[in-house]
């Protein structure tokens, strides 16, 4: 059987845009690659085969089917490329359900069956633990999978522009780009295109009405859209955040000053969907999108929403770090605090705390716990939600853990009987991993959302630590993510 009939979104060629096409475009003889085997599946949606002892990465595809393959990127060792026509389907190829799906850039597996994607998330565990790590490990459990894999995100952040991202249909129909404004999500390796978001499944209720408001209020009152190259227009950027608990927050960006315009949609907003808690703005002059060095306002309501994690509750603020699937996170918290096993006595470190989410969630089990992170400003808020849940035996400092974490700390309070990190997606800085061995503490629980650079750091521990136990947890459905919690405990050594 020959499928040839394929989203725009696998024929770059096609799409005057693109900048894939682009490279396309300029070669002289194009390389075709025929049925090709997908075996596998890498980061950023690719899909992987083997072709001429390279390794070949393709846009479009997932494991099992058999493509043709158009490279437009040739290295000694690998290749990249773009499904142009499917001759097997996959078995565990599915349709996608978003009319978005392959051109904004997010939820890049879709079009894979759910159960299949917590296998290749599970087979991506154990090849990073056993090929980087070079860890002997025990029979690593299922995939915990996500009971939502649609609606699960309580954060998500829309660019306002005024260049609109084109399919190849609105080519063909004669439209010109730079005339239309949108409200949505970056088009890859378009830093400057934005796909005009009609509907997202990505977050409930409000998400899609408030963002599809905005876009249809600032048209309607001639507001200009942001030029992020010429750095010139109104409407800049919205946060939509929710929380479990109903409460909403709406963040909206402004390039420039103008009370009378950013009050007029404010005040629409708010009289428009009386749901939104917590409505704030922003102006931001900057060319980047950034605003943790901005002052966020609050227009009406208050200036957080508040969260539930189980027994615990957490203010949210405009600059919060917060898990972003808060029915997964507290599947994750369980998991911690199931593997830390603590009985009341145990004085804990919590590396890379964050706004002390799970510091707060294991302290009525522990005698006390001290968290450091590098953010001012989640430090505060850890500190605020240690006094939202009554918490007295908590101690927060903000930092670099590098920095923060010597003799001189421990010396302070105490050497751990258990260490928790959850470092960001690079993993632990190598002076980090320096101190906990020196630290020896008997157990420590990793927790990682990037696996291989768990596995680098678990490395570099195992002559002093052994690997007890390990829980894959999909936080992202249809992304190439996966979160990944391990407890070590110390070995025993002949000096000890």
């Amino acid at each position: 059987m020959i499928v040839s009939v394929l989203p725009n979104f696998l024929i770059p060629k096609v799409h005057i845009q693109s900048p894939i096409a682009k490279k396309v475009a300029k070669k002289r003889k194009e390389i075709i690659v025929e049925n090709l085997k997908v075996e596998g599946v890498a980061d950023k949606g690719f899909a992987i085969g083997r072709y001429d002892n390279r390794v070949v990465f393709v846009r479009g595809a997932v494991p099992g089917d058999v493509v043709d393959v158009s490279v437009y990127r040739k290295r000694k060792d690998y290749m990249e490329g773009f499904v142009t026509k499917l001759h097997t389907p996959s078995p565990d190829r599915v349709d996608a359900f978003c009319s978005h799906f392959g051109v904004c850039g997010g939820c890049k597996w879709q079009h894979l069956d759910y159960q299949a994607q917590l296998r290749h998330k599970w087979l991506e565990v154990k090849n990073a633990l056993v090929r980087i790590g070079k860890l002997d490990i025990p029979e690593i459990p299922p995939v915990l999978p996500a009971a939502k894999t649609k609606y699960y995100r309580n954060k998500l952040e829309f660019t306002i522009s005024n260049k609109k991202w084109l399919t190849k249909e609105e080519i063909d129909a004669g439209i010109e780009p730079e005339s239309f404004n949108a409200v949505g999500f970056h088009r890859p390796r378009a830093f400057d295109k934005i796909v005009d978001i009609q509907h997202c499944y990505l977050q409930g209720d409000p998400s899609n009405e408030v963002r599809n408001e905005v876009r249809k209020f600032g048209l309607e009152n001639n507001y200009t859209f942001f030029d992020i190259k010429k750095q010139e227009g109104f409407l800049r950027q919205m946060f939509v955040r929710t929380a479990s608990t109903g409460e909403v927050m709406i963040i909206i960006g402004f390039f420039y000053e103008d009370i009378e315009k950013q009050n007029a949609l404010l005040d629409h907003l708010r009289e428009r969907f009386p749901e939104i808690t917590s409505l704030m703005y922003v102006v931001n002059t900057k060319k980047n999108n950034t605003i943790f060095d901005q002052d966020v306002k609050c227009h009406s309501g208050q200036d957080f929403i508040y969260e539930e994690l189980g027994h615990v509750g957490f203010r949210v603020g405009p600059k919060s770090f917060f898990q972003t699937n808060t029915e997964q996170a507290l599947e994750l918290y369980k998991i911690i605090a199931d593997f830390a096993d603590l009985k009341g006595t145990e004085n804990v470190y919590d590396l890379y705390t964050g706004i002390g989410s799970i510091a707060c969630f294991v302290a009525n089990k522990c005698k006390h716990i001290t968290g450091i992170e590098e953010v001012d400003a989640a430090i505060e808020d850890a500190r605020q939600n240690a006094t939202l849940n009554k918490l007295t035996n908590t101690s927060f400092y903000a930092g670099l853990v590098r920095k923060i974490l010597d003799d001189s700390f421990a010396e302070k309070h105490g050497k751990p009987d258990l260490v928790i990190t959850d470092p960001p997606r690079g993993g632990m800085h190598a002076k980090v991993v320096n101190i906990l061995l020196e630290l020896a503490a008997p157990r420590i629980i990793y927790v990682s959302c990037n696996p291989a650079t768990q596995a680098r750091d678990l490395n570099l521990m195992k002559d002093m630590y052994k690997v007890d136990k390990i829980q894959p947890v999909d936080m992202f459905p249809h992304t190439h993510h996966i979160e990944n919690v391990i407890l070590l405990s110390k070995k025993i050594m002949m000096n000890d």
